[in-house]
């Protein structure tokens, strides 16, 4: 598993999951998108993550999801996301297993009246399940820091990662000063926008999902980053930036429409979303335009 892990300590995708005209999904659109982060060396791929509208597929889709990944990844080391109740999750874990996958990513619960210890408690007993399998813990409640992290380390050794999308470096600071930054692999969950303000307080990766539509483009700001090459940083941050603000807008209604408008664009797959993402208008399928043409300038 140590292998695995020094992956997290890179570029974690996350995947799309096109859809045809039907509103099925296209397999085949997926596999090559897979495929060419795969060629490209991406770390980590992650099938069935939120830009994979995990919550708006299937059982049955999201096992094809993670079967598509794992023939198609390569070299890439896949790491299914899994969630929902417990037991649903336990049985995820299970299915995760039985791919041969080494990792999984554990979802941010979206019950509407959790606190932080039954937070711990879902986690715990879901990572207690699948003791071979390693877990990575998606932190999207700024409440969680670490006293509630620690006594998850200390009762699940198998908990190996921490993708932490709380917008407050200041909070993620002070818990990698808290726990230390060897136990497990942190990750800003904020995607490429955020990772130059979590890289110096223990952040050693970042996940993507502008990464299914320019590989090399995320792969070099991750090598600017790791060499603290700060105006290759700065450049390839701009390059980044108007993409990712587009994809935050309106609460991230249409975070996912964006990444797919653009592999659209590309000729890769079709733009379609299922409810209850967001469409994108006509004026932002224009600023998709405008920033792959300034991508394709930049030589990307």
């Amino acid at each position: 598993m140590a292998t695995s892990v020094d992956a997290l300590r890179g570029v974690t995708a996350i995947t799309v999951t096109p859809f045809d005209g039907a509103g099925a999904p296209d397999w085949s659109g997926y596999e090559a998108i897979v495929a060419r982060m795969g060629e490209a060396g991406v770390q980590v791929i992650t099938p069935n993550g939120n830009t994979s509208e995990f919550y708006a597929l299937s059982r049955t889709e999201w096992q094809r999801a993670n079967e598509v990944t794992a023939a198609a990844a390569g070299a890439s080391v896949v790491m299914p996301g899994v969630g929902y109740d417990v037991g649903t999750a336990k049985d995820m874990a299970v299915a995760v297993q039985q791919l041969g996958a080494p990792l999984a990513m554990l979802h941010q619960p979206v019950h509407p009246h959790q606190s932080v210890a039954g937070w711990v408690a879902y986690n715990r007993e879901i990572a207690q399940s699948a003791p071979g399998l390693g877990f990575v813990l998606y932190v999207k409640d700024a409440r969680i820091g670490s006293d509630a992290l620690g006594s998850l380390f200390d009762a699940c050794p198998n908990v190996v990662g921490i993708k932490y999308a709380v917008p407050d470096p200041l909070r993620f600071g002070e818990i990698c000063a808290s726990l230390g930054t060897d136990r497990v692999a942190w990750s800003c969950g904020l995607a490429e926008r955020w990772a130059p303000s979590f890289w110096p307080l223990g952040a050693a990766g970042f996940t993507s999902g502008g990464v299914n539509v320019a590989p090399r483009l995320s792969l070099d700001y991750l090598a600017a980053l790791r060499s603290g090459d700060q105006g290759e940083v700065r450049r390839l941050w701009a390059l980044i930036a108007p993409f990712e603000e587009l994809r935050a807008e309106d609460a991230t209604a249409r975070n996912v429409a964006v990444v797919k408008e653009a592999l659209a664009q590309q000729g890769l797959c079709g733009a379609t979303v299922r409810p209850p993402a967001g469409d994108l208008s006509p004026q932002q399928r224009e600023r998709v335009t405008e920033i792959l043409a300034s991508w394709a300038e930049a030589g990307y």
